[in-house]
């Protein structure tokens, strides 16, 4: 049963119980991460298998409860806007919903809105923040994870700046400045039904159209940042942009994928216990939220329940889609970061062999660690992978422009 405790003083009395549990859960932690032979991964270390447990209780925690985590209050930012860069960024127009997005959206009752923003890196004089692009001055668009279901950009929420500032940093040569969107977050029963497909889509197309149409970018000076959740809703926007045809917003430079989440539908579980979803179980912490069905349901709303199968927008690696050739036909040059310990490795590899069946090999960047769990570029601690990723990705980010 998904959030069963959310209420008081259920959900009070539920995170003491957790409290407790810790004084057995800690020491049955530690013992397994100390002998190699019971760690996820042998290779891995003390701390990488101790720290996977405490992800793996806060995703428990989370679906016991509420998500609560890495949420923000945005009131509160906005009212530091200055110093958080805290923007609003206006809806699209509705000429720009069309096709397949404008059924879904028809169907499920989703609007444009506007949605804010943070900006991160250089600011002009005085402390500017959101200045219109300089001459072939790139940028980064970053679309969070967090499953659709929670997740911020902000400056003062988790994981994100873990993720941007090291972006910055090693990329400075090229980037000066990150602007990261918060697109809606879905919901269903037992919590309030809201913001299903295509809502964060219209959202990232937003920020983009705001990059271009507002700040005077150049599409092909922008590379498009996503990671789990994000890494899908970047797939997403690069393939609605090609559908439209706009000259005004044309194709993002780059797409920069880290995890990407390519197939809600799960058709790459199976029986076979050496597919991803099983293999890597003890190395990765999402599977609670892969397997709870929320976030599907949160998604499709009121669109048939095979959409999540056949939808190439919803789940573009799904081995059930109708037809995958042409799926990413004039796509842009891409990056995909993948864990060799992360539960979505199958699905990230369909995903891979797809994008390059289609635009080349020679356009798709595969970089792979073997001992990785998911989204480690967020956590600081996933070393030496974690700083191997960021150059290789300061190498590929030199090619694309």
């Amino acid at each position: 049963m998904l959030f069963p405790f959310r209420h008081q003083p259920f959900k009070g009395l539920y995170h003491i119980y957790i409290l407790i549990s810790l004084v057995i859960r800690i020491p049955l932690w530690t013992i397994a991460a100390a002998i190699p032979p019971l760690r996820p991964r042998r290779t891995w270390s003390f701390k990488r298998s101790f720290l996977i447990r405490v992800l793996k209780l806060i995703v428990h925690v989370g679906m016991k409860t509420d998500p609560f985590f890495t949420l923000v209050d945005v009131a509160k930012n906005a009212s530091n806007a200055d110093e958080l860069g805290f923007v609003w960024v206006d809806g699209v127009p509705d000429e720009l919903v069309v096709g397949e997005i404008a059924a879904a959206a028809k169907a499920n009752a989703v609007q444009p809105v506007s949605v804010p923003g943070y900006w991160y890196g250089q600011r002009a004089v005085k402390g500017r923040y959101g200045q219109p692009a300089a001459p072939e001055e790139k940028v980064l668009l970053v679309l969070h994870g967090g499953a659709y279901v929670v997740g911020t950009g902000a400056p003062n929420g988790a994981g994100v700046p873990n993720i941007v500032n090291a972006l910055l940093e090693h990329c400075g040569d090229t980037f000066y400045r990150a602007f990261a969107v918060d697109y809606r977050l879905s919901s269903t029963t037992p919590l309030p039904a809201e913001n299903p497909f295509p809502a964060a889509l219209l959202d990232a197309l937003a920020a983009y159209r705001y990059l271009v149409v507002t700040l005077g970018f150049s599409p092909s000076n922008i590379v498009v940042e996503g990671h789990s959740a994000g890494g899908h809703l970047a797939i997403a926007l690069a393939r609605y942009l090609v559908a439209l045809s706009d000259a005004s917003l044309g194709v993002p430079g780059g797409l920069l994928l880290f995890s990407p989440t390519g197939d809600w539908a799960g058709t790459h579980d199976t029986d076979d216990r050496t597919c991803s979803l099983k293999r890597n179980y003890a190395s990765d912490f999402i599977d609670e939220i892969l397997k709870s069905g929320f976030v599907v349901r949160a998604l499709t709303g009121a669109l048939p329940a095979d959409t999540i199968y056949q939808s190439a927008y919803l789940s573009p690696a799904s081995l059930r889609l109708p037809q995958a050739k042409g799926l990413f036909d004039n796509f842009p040059k891409t990056c995909i970061v993948a864990g060799g310990a992360e539960q979505t490795l199958d699905a990230m590899l369909t995903l891979r062999e797809r994008i390059e069946g289609d635009v080349g090999a020679q356009r798709v960047r595969w970089l792979m660690y073997e001992d990785a769990t998911h989204d480690f570029l967020g956590l600081t601690w996933h070393e030496p992978e974690r700083s191997q990723a960021l150059r290789d990705i300061e190498q590929w980010v030199a090619t694309v422009f």
